[in-house]
């Protein structure tokens, strides 16, 4: 068990009632584009096993079951994991109830280990010695997250920035540091080569569209840990960030759908 982890899903606010349910609603699922890309550095069309850890409520799961023969999602948080197994369809899709430093899954199998928006909240080193010994020689490790906040209106994006380095300055000055303080994302790379487990490395760029509105934006801000839970009434100017969010969302966009523009950045180690 990593106490890292374990500690950090204990104050995010990710074990509330009701929050997986929002997670699984306005969370993005990987675009097929990106699949592609890591398809294609993996050497395979269609993968014949990948793993995702941290998978969540099951989004960046399910985007593999038209794609891969086989998908197993690792998630230790048990509201999560509930949530993507009333969500999943798919006969191909099964989930493990597991840290992803010690699944529990046989070793040499996966063409794919994935952590999407998820390898700040783990130790990295045990995990990625985890994921080299569940993948297939030439087989690739991958850490994917995108840019928060996406791109959909230059008022809609500033007033969500403002709202997210409101949280940032709430959490420094209250002592409750969020995953990626202590492995921040832009070292992923970094800690993929200190591993040596991997015989080539680096970063890729992708982007990906999905249709948004007012609704939906202001979703993915209360899905970034509910600030409601992790700083309640010590931090009062963050939600003052969240209203004026709301206000601007709901003024700019109104009822009208718009595209949403994601940038990925995938942190890719190969065996």
């Amino acid at each position: 068990m990593s106490q890292f982890s374990e500690e950090l899903i204990g104050r995010s606010g990710y074990l509330n009632e009701g929050f997986a349910d929002v997670y699984d609603r306005y969370r993005p699922s990987p675009p097929r584009g990106v699949l592609d890309v890591l398809c294609f550095v993996a050497g395979v069309e269609q993968p014949k096993l990948v793993v995702d850890l941290g998978c969540g409520t099951g989004l960046s799961t399910r985007a593999w079951a038209a794609r891969a023969e086989k998908v197993i999602g690792v998630e230790p948080n048990p509201r999560m994991i509930e949530r993507a197994r009333a969500a999943t369809e798919q006969s191909n899709v099964r989930y493990v109830e597991a840290y992803a430093a010690e699944t529990g899954l046989p070793g040499g199998q996966a063409e794919l280990v994935t952590a999407w928006q998820a390898f700040h909240w783990m130790e990295p080193q045990p995990v990625l010695a985890e994921a080299a010994r569940l993948l297939r020689d030439g087989g690739v490790f991958a850490a994917c997250d995108y840019d928060v906040p996406p791109f959909v209106e230059p008022e809609v994006d500033t007033a969500f920035a403002a709202l997210m380095q409101a949280r940032r300055d709430a959490r420094q000055r209250l002592s409750i540091p969020a995953g990626a303080t202590n492995w921040p994302k832009d070292r992923h790379l970094e800690q993929i080569r200190a591993s040596g487990r991997f015989r080539y490395s680096r970063e890729l760029v992708a982007h990906g569209w999905r249709e948004t509105d007012a609704e939906r934006v202001i979703g993915l801000a209360e899905s970034i840990g509910g600030h409601q839970a992790l700083l309640n009434e010590r931090a009062p100017e963050v939600g003052d960030a969240f209203a004026r969010l709301r206000e601007t969302a709901n003024r700019v966009l109104r009822d009208r759908a718009c595209l949403e523009l994601r940038c990925y950045r995938l942190r890719i180690g190969i065996k």
